[in-house]
Protein backbone atom coordinates (compact mmCIF):
# COMPACT_ATOMS: atom_id res chain seq x y z
CA UNK A 1 0.00 0.00 0.00
CA UNK A 2 1.54 3.26 -1.10
CA UNK A 3 0.32 6.45 0.43
CA UNK A 4 0.56 10.00 -0.76
CA UNK A 5 1.12 12.83 0.96
CA UNK A 6 -3.10 1.61 42.39
CA UNK A 7 -3.80 0.19 43.83
CA UNK A 8 -4.88 -1.68 46.69
CA UNK A 9 -8.62 -2.02 46.52
CA UNK A 10 -10.38 0.10 49.11
CA UNK A 11 -13.92 -0.53 50.26
CA UNK A 12 -13.91 1.37 53.50
CA UNK A 13 -13.12 -1.10 56.28
CA UNK A 14 -12.60 -4.59 54.84
CA UNK A 15 -12.31 -7.93 56.51
CA UNK A 16 -8.91 -9.55 56.07
CA UNK A 17 -8.66 -10.98 52.55
CA UNK A 18 -8.60 -14.76 52.15
CA UNK A 19 -6.32 -15.52 54.96
CA UNK A 20 -6.13 -14.19 58.46
CA UNK A 21 -3.08 -13.42 60.52
CA UNK A 22 -1.45 -16.73 61.52
CA UNK A 23 -2.59 -17.67 65.01
CA UNK A 24 -0.10 -20.49 65.40
CA UNK A 25 3.22 -21.18 63.74
CA UNK A 26 4.78 -24.60 64.15
CA UNK A 27 7.57 -25.64 61.78
CA UNK A 28 6.32 -23.36 59.00
CA UNK A 29 2.72 -24.58 59.33
CA UNK A 30 -0.10 -22.02 59.25
CA UNK A 31 -3.79 -22.07 59.97
CA UNK A 32 -5.71 -20.27 57.22
CA UNK A 33 -9.11 -19.07 58.39
CA UNK A 34 -11.79 -19.19 55.68
CA UNK A 35 -14.08 -16.25 56.46
CA UNK A 36 -17.17 -17.49 54.64
CA UNK A 37 -17.66 -20.65 56.71
CA UNK A 38 -15.48 -20.25 59.77
CA UNK A 39 -13.40 -23.34 59.02
CA UNK A 40 -9.65 -23.53 59.55
CA UNK A 41 -7.34 -25.57 57.32
CA UNK A 42 -3.86 -26.61 58.42
CA UNK A 43 -1.33 -26.65 55.57
CA UNK A 44 2.41 -26.60 55.17
CA UNK A 45 3.05 -23.12 53.77
CA UNK A 46 6.34 -24.28 52.30
CA UNK A 47 4.56 -26.83 50.11
CA UNK A 48 1.60 -24.74 48.89
CA UNK A 49 2.15 -23.35 45.42
CA UNK A 50 -0.10 -21.00 43.46
CA UNK A 51 -0.21 -21.55 39.70
CA UNK A 52 -1.65 -19.21 37.07
CA UNK A 53 -2.17 -19.69 33.36
CA UNK A 54 -3.68 -17.97 30.33
CA UNK A 55 -4.99 -20.21 27.57
CA UNK A 56 -3.90 -17.66 24.94
CA UNK A 57 -1.10 -15.11 24.78
CA UNK A 58 -2.97 -12.85 22.32
CA UNK A 59 -6.66 -12.11 21.88
CA UNK A 60 -8.12 -10.48 18.75
CA UNK A 61 -11.35 -8.48 18.77
CA UNK A 62 -13.19 -5.63 17.09
CA UNK A 63 -14.03 -2.19 18.41
CA UNK A 64 -17.47 -2.14 20.04
CA UNK A 65 -17.51 -5.89 20.73
CA UNK A 66 -16.99 -7.81 23.99
CA UNK A 67 -13.93 -9.92 24.75
CA UNK A 68 -12.85 -12.29 27.53
CA UNK A 69 -9.18 -12.29 28.50
CA UNK A 70 -8.51 -15.80 29.89
CA UNK A 71 -6.84 -16.31 33.26
CA UNK A 72 -7.08 -19.44 35.45
CA UNK A 73 -5.37 -20.23 38.76
CA UNK A 74 -5.07 -23.19 41.09
CA UNK A 75 -3.16 -24.36 44.16
CA UNK A 76 -0.98 -27.41 44.61
CA UNK A 77 -1.72 -29.29 46.73
CA UNK A 78 -5.46 -28.59 46.47
CA UNK A 79 -6.80 -26.35 49.20
CA UNK A 80 -10.14 -27.50 50.54
CA UNK A 81 -11.97 -25.26 51.02
CA UNK A 82 -10.06 -22.91 48.65
CA UNK A 83 -8.66 -19.75 50.16
CA UNK A 84 -10.21 -16.45 49.33
CA UNK A 85 -7.95 -14.62 46.86
CA UNK A 86 -7.24 -11.12 45.62
CA UNK A 87 -7.43 -10.74 41.82
CA UNK A 88 -6.03 -7.68 40.10
CA UNK A 89 -6.12 -6.81 36.41
CA UNK A 90 -3.99 -3.98 35.06
CA UNK A 91 -2.93 -2.65 31.67
CA UNK A 92 0.83 -2.46 31.26
CA UNK A 93 2.09 0.75 29.66
CA UNK A 94 4.57 0.59 26.80
CA UNK A 95 6.14 3.86 27.97
CA UNK A 96 7.65 4.96 31.28
CA UNK A 97 4.21 5.79 32.64
CA UNK A 98 2.84 3.58 35.44
CA UNK A 99 0.48 0.75 34.58
CA UNK A 100 -3.27 1.43 34.57
CA UNK A 101 -5.52 -0.25 37.11
CA UNK A 102 -8.44 -2.03 35.44
CA UNK A 103 -10.16 -4.11 38.12
CA UNK A 104 -9.47 -5.44 41.61
CA UNK A 105 -11.57 -8.14 43.26
CA UNK A 106 -11.57 -9.65 46.74
CA UNK A 107 -14.14 -12.35 47.28
CA UNK A 108 -17.54 -11.09 46.17
CA UNK A 109 -16.43 -7.48 46.03
CA UNK A 110 -14.81 -5.83 43.04
CA UNK A 111 -14.04 -2.37 41.73
CA UNK A 112 -13.22 -1.13 38.23
CA UNK A 113 -11.22 1.99 37.46
CA UNK A 114 -11.09 4.96 35.09
CA UNK A 115 -12.31 4.38 31.56
CA UNK A 116 -12.97 0.73 32.41
CA UNK A 117 -15.52 1.58 35.08
CA UNK A 118 -18.77 -0.24 34.33
CA UNK A 119 -17.23 -2.02 31.30
CA UNK A 120 -15.33 -4.84 33.03
CA UNK A 121 -16.15 -7.75 35.30
CA UNK A 122 -14.75 -11.17 36.15
CA UNK A 123 -16.17 -14.10 34.19
CA UNK A 124 -16.06 -16.42 37.27
CA UNK A 125 -17.16 -19.53 35.38
CA UNK A 126 -15.59 -21.49 38.24
CA UNK A 127 -13.98 -20.77 41.59
CA UNK A 128 -10.60 -20.88 39.85
CA UNK A 129 -11.55 -18.51 37.03
CA UNK A 130 -10.05 -15.00 37.07
CA UNK A 131 -10.81 -14.19 33.41
CA UNK A 132 -11.64 -10.58 32.60
CA UNK A 133 -14.63 -9.60 30.45
CA UNK A 134 -14.32 -6.20 28.71
CA UNK A 135 -17.48 -4.85 27.09
CA UNK A 136 -17.94 -2.22 24.37
CA UNK A 137 -14.27 -2.30 23.35
CA UNK A 138 -12.69 1.07 22.63
CA UNK A 139 -9.81 1.68 20.28
CA UNK A 140 -7.39 2.53 23.11
CA UNK A 141 -8.16 -0.80 24.85
CA UNK A 142 -5.45 -2.36 22.67
CA UNK A 143 -2.44 -3.37 24.76
CA UNK A 144 -0.86 -5.77 27.24
CA UNK A 145 -2.94 -6.81 30.27
CA UNK A 146 -1.66 -8.46 33.44
CA UNK A 147 -3.72 -10.87 35.54
CA UNK A 148 -2.35 -11.08 39.10
CA UNK A 149 -3.61 -13.43 41.79
CA UNK A 150 -2.59 -13.15 45.45
CA UNK A 151 -3.54 -16.06 47.72
CA UNK A 152 -2.10 -16.48 51.16
CA UNK A 153 1.67 -16.24 50.90
CA UNK A 154 1.64 -16.79 47.14
CA UNK A 155 1.57 -14.17 44.35
CA UNK A 156 1.58 -15.07 40.64
CA UNK A 157 0.75 -13.26 37.40
CA UNK A 158 0.36 -13.83 33.68
CA UNK A 159 -0.08 -11.49 30.72
CA UNK A 160 -2.35 -11.38 27.64
CA UNK A 161 -2.10 -9.02 24.69
CA UNK A 162 -5.39 -7.62 23.35
CA UNK A 163 -5.20 -6.71 19.66
CA UNK A 164 -8.05 -4.87 17.96
CA UNK A 165 -8.61 -5.41 14.27
CA UNK A 166 -7.69 -2.21 12.48
CA UNK A 167 -5.53 -0.34 10.01
CA UNK A 168 -2.34 1.73 10.43
CA UNK A 169 -1.99 4.99 8.53
CA UNK A 170 0.64 7.76 8.47
CA UNK A 171 -0.48 11.24 9.44
CA UNK A 172 1.11 14.68 9.07
CA UNK A 173 0.37 18.03 10.63
CA UNK A 174 -1.48 20.44 8.29
CA UNK A 175 1.69 22.54 8.17
CA UNK A 176 3.59 19.64 6.65
CA UNK A 177 6.32 17.18 7.49
CA UNK A 178 7.71 16.77 11.02
CA UNK A 179 5.60 19.17 13.08
CA UNK A 180 4.33 16.84 15.81
CA UNK A 181 5.76 16.36 19.30
CA UNK A 182 4.77 13.13 21.07
CA UNK A 183 1.85 14.91 22.78
CA UNK A 184 0.87 16.44 19.46
CA UNK A 185 0.97 13.01 17.86
CA UNK A 186 -1.36 11.63 20.54
CA UNK A 187 -3.79 14.47 19.96
CA UNK A 188 -3.60 14.22 16.17
CA UNK A 189 -4.51 10.53 16.17
CA UNK A 190 -7.30 11.01 18.72
CA UNK A 191 -8.84 13.76 16.59
CA UNK A 192 -8.94 11.35 13.63
CA UNK A 193 -10.79 8.56 15.47
CA UNK A 194 -7.53 6.70 16.04
CA UNK A 195 -4.77 6.07 18.55
CA UNK A 196 -0.98 5.84 18.24
CA UNK A 197 0.04 2.61 16.53
CA UNK A 198 2.17 0.07 18.38
CA UNK A 199 5.30 -1.43 16.87
CA UNK A 200 3.56 -4.77 16.34
CA UNK A 201 0.75 -3.01 14.44
CA UNK A 202 3.22 -1.09 12.27
CA UNK A 203 5.26 -4.23 11.64
CA UNK A 204 2.16 -6.16 10.57
CA UNK A 205 1.18 -3.30 8.25
CA UNK A 206 4.69 -3.31 6.75
CA UNK A 207 4.33 -7.05 6.04
CA UNK A 208 1.06 -6.22 4.29
CA UNK A 209 2.81 -3.63 2.10
CA UNK A 210 2.85 -0.31 3.99
CA UNK A 211 5.62 1.89 2.58
CA UNK A 212 6.19 5.38 3.98
CA UNK A 213 9.43 7.32 3.84
CA UNK A 214 8.72 9.79 6.66
CA UNK A 215 9.50 8.84 10.26
CA UNK A 216 6.63 8.83 12.73
CA UNK A 217 5.92 8.43 16.43
CA UNK A 218 4.68 5.11 17.86
CA UNK A 219 2.88 4.44 21.13
CA UNK A 220 6.06 3.50 23.01
CA UNK A 221 7.73 6.84 22.28
CA UNK A 222 9.99 5.47 19.56
CA UNK A 223 10.17 6.82 16.01
CA UNK A 224 10.13 4.45 13.03
CA UNK A 225 9.12 4.16 9.38
CA UNK A 226 8.32 1.15 7.14
CA UNK A 227 10.12 0.61 3.83
CA UNK A 228 9.26 -1.98 1.19
CA UNK A 229 11.35 -0.43 -1.61
CA UNK A 230 14.60 1.04 -0.19
CA UNK A 231 16.25 3.76 -2.25
CA UNK A 232 18.25 6.95 -1.77
CA UNK A 233 16.67 9.17 0.88
CA UNK A 234 14.32 6.31 1.75
CA UNK A 235 16.22 3.83 3.90
CA UNK A 236 19.24 3.85 1.62
CA UNK A 237 20.03 1.95 -1.60
CA UNK A 238 21.19 -1.65 -1.30
CA UNK A 239 19.57 -2.09 2.11
CA UNK A 240 16.97 -4.76 2.81
CA UNK A 241 13.32 -3.74 3.25
CA UNK A 242 12.11 -3.42 6.81
CA UNK A 243 11.02 -1.07 9.59
CA UNK A 244 13.70 1.56 10.19
CA UNK A 245 14.08 2.90 13.71
CA UNK A 246 15.33 6.17 15.18
CA UNK A 247 14.91 4.69 18.66
CA UNK A 248 13.49 6.63 21.58
CA UNK A 249 13.20 10.35 20.98
CA UNK A 250 12.58 13.24 23.36
CA UNK A 251 8.77 13.64 23.61
CA UNK A 252 8.89 17.46 23.63
CA UNK A 253 12.11 18.47 21.91
CA UNK A 254 11.76 16.27 18.82
CA UNK A 255 9.07 16.50 16.16
CA UNK A 256 8.04 13.94 13.55
CA UNK A 257 4.96 12.64 11.77
CA UNK A 258 2.90 9.88 13.43
CA UNK A 259 1.55 6.43 12.65
CA UNK A 260 -2.04 6.13 13.81
CA UNK A 261 -4.19 3.03 14.27
CA UNK A 262 -7.92 3.05 13.52
CA UNK A 263 -10.20 0.12 14.22
CA UNK A 264 -13.36 -1.12 12.53
CA UNK A 265 -16.34 1.20 12.23
CA UNK A 266 -19.73 1.20 13.92
CA UNK A 267 -21.14 3.09 10.94
CA UNK A 268 -20.64 3.89 7.27
CA UNK A 269 -18.48 6.32 5.31
CA UNK A 270 -19.99 7.55 2.04
CA UNK A 271 -19.18 10.09 -0.63
CA UNK A 272 -21.88 12.74 -0.83
CA UNK A 273 -22.78 13.25 -4.45
CA UNK A 274 -24.15 16.75 -5.02
CA UNK A 275 -24.65 18.78 -8.19
CA UNK A 276 -21.93 21.23 -7.14
CA UNK A 277 -18.63 21.05 -5.27
CA UNK A 278 -18.22 22.69 -1.89
CA UNK A 279 -15.87 24.63 0.35
CA UNK A 280 -14.88 23.02 3.64
CA UNK A 281 -17.61 24.80 5.63
CA UNK A 282 -20.22 23.95 3.00
CA UNK A 283 -19.08 20.32 3.06
CA UNK A 284 -19.44 20.14 6.84
CA UNK A 285 -22.99 21.48 6.65
CA UNK A 286 -23.89 19.16 3.77
CA UNK A 287 -23.06 16.12 5.91
CA UNK A 288 -25.12 17.49 8.81
CA UNK A 289 -28.05 17.95 6.41
CA UNK A 290 -27.78 14.21 5.68
CA UNK A 291 -27.95 13.32 9.38
CA UNK A 292 -24.23 12.59 9.39
CA UNK A 293 -20.88 14.24 10.20
CA UNK A 294 -17.95 14.96 7.96
CA UNK A 295 -15.70 11.89 8.10
CA UNK A 296 -12.37 11.74 9.91
CA UNK A 297 -9.18 10.41 8.37
CA UNK A 298 -9.21 7.26 10.51
CA UNK A 299 -12.78 6.57 9.50
CA UNK A 300 -11.90 6.87 5.81
CA UNK A 301 -9.01 4.42 6.22
CA UNK A 302 -11.21 1.97 8.13
CA UNK A 303 -13.92 2.19 5.47
CA UNK A 304 -11.30 1.58 2.78
CA UNK A 305 -9.83 -1.41 4.64
CA UNK A 306 -12.92 -3.10 6.07
CA UNK A 307 -15.81 -1.87 3.93
CA UNK A 308 -13.96 -1.82 0.58
CA UNK A 309 -14.71 1.87 0.04
CA UNK A 310 -13.74 2.69 -3.54
CA UNK A 311 -14.41 6.14 -4.91
CA UNK A 312 -12.22 8.09 -7.30
CA UNK A 313 -13.52 11.55 -6.37
CA UNK A 314 -11.54 13.65 -3.90
CA UNK A 315 -13.49 14.91 -0.91
CA UNK A 316 -13.08 17.01 2.22
CA UNK A 317 -12.44 15.38 5.60
CA UNK A 318 -12.86 16.76 9.10
CA UNK A 319 -9.22 17.84 9.51
CA UNK A 320 -9.36 20.02 6.38
CA UNK A 321 -7.53 17.52 4.21
CA UNK A 322 -8.80 16.21 0.87
CA UNK A 323 -8.51 12.49 0.12
CA UNK A 324 -10.13 9.54 -1.59
CA UNK A 325 -9.99 5.75 -1.13
CA UNK A 326 -9.33 3.17 -3.86
CA UNK A 327 -9.57 -0.60 -3.53
CA UNK A 328 -9.61 -1.29 -7.31
CA UNK A 329 -6.82 0.72 -8.96
CA UNK A 330 -7.64 1.75 -12.52
CA UNK A 331 -6.69 4.21 -15.21
CA UNK A 332 -7.02 7.90 -14.28
CA UNK A 333 -7.43 6.98 -10.62
CA UNK A 334 -3.99 7.44 -9.12
CA UNK A 335 -1.11 4.97 -8.61
CA UNK A 336 -1.49 1.27 -9.46
CA UNK A 337 -1.75 0.13 -5.82
CA UNK A 338 -4.83 0.21 -3.56
CA UNK A 339 -4.75 2.90 -0.91
CA UNK A 340 -5.97 6.25 0.35
CA UNK A 341 -4.78 9.12 -1.84
CA UNK A 342 -4.14 12.54 -0.37
CA UNK A 343 -4.33 16.03 -1.87
CA UNK A 344 -2.92 17.55 1.33
CA UNK A 345 -4.61 20.51 3.00
CA UNK A 346 -5.95 22.89 0.32
CA UNK A 347 -7.27 26.37 1.23
CA UNK A 348 -10.71 25.86 2.84
CA UNK A 349 -12.46 27.93 0.18
CA UNK A 350 -11.44 25.51 -2.58
CA UNK A 351 -14.21 23.32 -3.98
CA UNK A 352 -14.37 19.52 -3.61
CA UNK A 353 -16.82 16.82 -2.72
CA UNK A 354 -17.09 15.46 0.82
CA UNK A 355 -16.94 12.15 2.67
CA UNK A 356 -19.51 11.80 5.45
CA UNK A 357 -19.77 9.33 8.33
CA UNK A 358 -23.06 8.06 9.73
CA UNK A 359 -23.47 5.78 12.74
CA UNK A 360 -25.59 2.68 12.36
CA UNK A 361 -28.88 3.03 14.24
CA UNK A 362 -29.78 0.52 16.95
Amino acid sequence: MVQSHHALLWFGTLLLPLWAKPVTQIQNTFYYHHLSNGLSTQVDAGRVQLHIHSAQSTMHAQKGSDVTLPCRFWFEPDMSPPKQVRIKWSKVSSTQEPETDVLVSIGMRSRSYGGYSGRVHLAQDSEWDASLVISALQINDTGLYRCEVVGGLEDQSTSIYLELQGVVFPYQHPQGRYHLSFAGALQACAEQDATLATFSQLYQSWKEGLHWCNAGWLADGTVKYPITQPRANCGGPGVAPGVRSYGKRHPRHHQYDVFCFSSTLAGEVFYLQLAHRMSLSEAQQACVDQGALIAKVGQLYSAWRFQSLDHCDAGWLADGSVRYAITRPRKNCGPPEPGVRSFGFPPPQHKYGVYCYKEHQG
